[in-house]
């Protein structure tokens, strides 16, 4: 039986934890007409990754996904994840026809870092059918829990700097890049199989017409006159050099315990970084570090939001999809805020409005209208009202869910 299409109601939260006291679990039945295959062939992970293409066919927001890059994302041998990860495909068909699909996924390094055993679902997809996607989460958890693993987590898309969680609200907004995205029965499917809300995650958008605000530019102005920081580009002349700067940053801000991140090895976040490469070349101005001293301490990576563009693709790169493509690219007004960190020790000095002030003078003037930035926690307060400060409104919300397995 079909769940409703409305959004799940917020649950009240404790501490930025939604409560468990007025939750009772549930189980879907399995549904029985239902066959699930793991994708142990080439032909079973083609099936896998086109099934979005099929399943999101008429919704007017989703962007399909470029096919040969997905290929490529769940390849152990294309994709550098794999080398302290592993993972699992299902899909389940009806009567031979493909109608949803999940993976199961262990991240090595990131138990280690946070000294856990959870495993990860993701890369869900399903029809509006509790018992179908029961069918699906059972293999999923029996395999996590062979690996070891006493929680699961999820969606989870394979990793925590993927693209994470269910959309809960937000359905009328751009799709944008490494965002995710899904129908507005997904977190009913979850919960309907006795997943717990963890965590809810946030998106805002800047407008670039409704100007940054006074008292940010007001400080942005005081930190940029006092000399002590100084801003530049990402040095594209010594991209590896830069790569170990930005990485010392970031892993400076995690800590064992805290939700989500983990550190990535150099090889990762090269890789990530070489799909960003071609946005980073093509606007520099937006993508930038601040010295303190000569010391890197922070970085905001803004890119053009390709979204709009790779929609024309429909997929597939060819025949037509890359010329495509490229002839929607030359029109993007939207931006990404992709990455952004504050080494430890380093907050609270107005380098942060700074960034967002220059970020912000930066966009205008190359012409840009909107920026969309997140995800992050919700109960992150300091990250939160920093971007609420810089004009950030509110405009997605993403749902991680838990069950013990």
């Amino acid at each position: 039986m079909p769940v409703s299409d409305a959004p799940p109601k917020k649950p009240p939260t404790r501490r930025g934890r939604p409560s468990k006291a007025l939750r009772v679990p549930r189980f879907a039945a399995a549904a029985t007409d239902v066959t699930i295959e793991e994708c142990t062939s080439q032909a079973q992970r083609d099936e896998f990754v086109r099934f979005p293409l099929t399943h999101y066919l008429n919704d007017p927001v989703f962007v399909q996904p470029i096919v040969a890059e997905r290929r490529d994302f769940i390849d152990p041998r294309a994709n550098p994840f794999f080398e302290a990860a592993r993972a699992t495909y299902f899909v389940a068909r009806r009567q031979g026809r493909v109608v949803g699909r999940i993976a199961a996924c262990v991240d090595s390094r990131f138990n280690r870092f946070h000294g856990t055993r959870e495993g990860f679902v993701g890369l869900f997809e399903s029809q509006n059918d509790p018992g179908l996607a029961a069918a699906l989460f059972q293999p999923a958890c029996e395999w996590l829990r062979q690996q070891g693993m006493t929680r699961v987590i999820g969606p989870v898309n394979l990793a925590f700097h993927h693209d994470v969680g269910v959309l809960i609200d937000g359905f009328d907004q751009p799709h944008s890049m490494m965002n995710a995205y899904n129908h507005r029965f997904y977190a009913g499917l979850f919960e309907a199989n006795g997943f717990e809300a963890y965590k809810d995650l946030v998106s805002y958008e800047v407008n670039a017409l409704s100007g940054m605000p006074d008292k940010v530019v007001r400080l942005a102005n005081r930190v940029r006159a006092s000399g002590q920081v100084k801003i530049r580009q990402v040095d594209t002349s010594d991209p590896e050099a830069e790569l170990r700067r930005i990485k010392a940053i970031s892993e400076s801000m995690l800590k064992p315990g805290a939700f989500g991140l983990s550190p990535m090895s150099e090889a990762e976040l090269e890789h990530i970084v070489r799909k960003l490469k071609p946005l980073i070349l093509f606007r520099p101005e937006l993508c930038l570090v601040a010295e303190v001293n000569d010391e890197p301490v922070a970085f905001c990576i803004t890119v053009p939001d390709t979204n709009s563009a790779v929609k024309e693709a429909a997929g597939l790169l060819f025949p037509f999809g890359l010329a495509r493509m490229l002839w929607a690219a030359r029109k993007l007004q939207r931006l990404k805020v992709l990455l952004f960190g504050i080494k430890s020790g380093f907050r609270r000095r107005g380098i942060d409005a700074l960034m967002a002030h220059e970020t912000f003078l930066g966009a205008v003037r190359l012409g840009y209208t909107t920026a969309e930035v997140g995800w992050m926690p919700e109960d992150d307060k300091l990250l939160t009202r920093m971007v609420q400060a810089a004009g950030g409104k509110r405009i997605k919300t993403y749902r991680v869910f838990e069950r013990p397995l």
